[in-house]
């Protein structure tokens, strides 16, 4: 019986980030938004995107998140082929956002505490390569301030190892499916969501608490 307790709460923890929670729905591919005018975009992987999507749209100036792909070379994937690990593409998400209220700086500083940079190819529970920790830069700026962030955070030994997150240039980032698209919110009780995900939420929370939108900062 301890056995088969144990494999259960494995279960819903392992096959968590899209394996398994509940029975897929629309897995057409959502259309990425237009930016608009005065808005700017950043895009950044740390493991499963349903986590990190929650965590950066609760911040002050951020007006949509969409969960997708990007880093590999396969041309418009699917979760499934991101899954086998053969198209180098990571979880991400892209955010857009009003640099009028939210700088870059501060939006990637949250996404450094909305997940473990320090862990090489893998998020808690999810392992490989599409699980990594990743930052994409725009802009000399932008990279300098990826650069810099990592350097900070290092130095004040908030986590117990380096950080591994890679940096790069941004090339291209593809939607995922519509059913990923606000999946933290749209299933708050699935198992993987309360072990894995409300976690790293909360903990980003907590460590953005001022610049984090009224509703959220209760």
């Amino acid at each position: 019986m301890k056995n088969s307790i144990l494999y259960i709460l494995f279960s819903l923890v392992v096959f968590g980030c899209a394996n398994g929670q509940d029975k897929p729905g629309d897995m057409n591919i959502v259309k990425l938004p237009k930016v608009k005018p005065g808005q700017a975009v950043a895009t950044f992987g740390g493991g499963c995107f349903w986590a990190m999507g929650e965590a950066l749209s609760e911040l002050k100036g951020v007006d949509q998140v969409v969960a997708g792909f990007a880093g590999g070379t396969t041309k418009n994937p699917t979760y499934e082929e991101v899954c086998t690990r053969t198209t180098g593409h990571a979880e991400t998400v892209q955010v857009y956002y009003d640099p009028a209220v939210i700088s870059y700086e501060k939006l990637a500083e949250a996404f450094f505490y909305a997940h473990n940079p320090t862990e090489l190819n893998y998020q808690g529970p999810d392992e490989g390569t599409d699980y990594r920790s990743i930052a994409f830069y725009r802009t000399p700026e932008e990279k300098a301030i990826l650069l810099a962030l990592i350097k900070k955070i290092n130095a004040s030994h908030h986590y117990n190892a380096p950080i591994v997150t890679q940096v790069v240039p941004f090339t291209v980032f593809y939607a995922a499916e519509r059913y990923h698209q606000g999946y933290y919110r749209a299933h708050p009780s699935a198992g993987y969501i309360q072990s894995v995900s409300v976690p790293k939420v909360m903990k980003m929370r907590a460590m953005e608490k001022a610049f984090l939108k009224p509703e959220f900062q209760k």
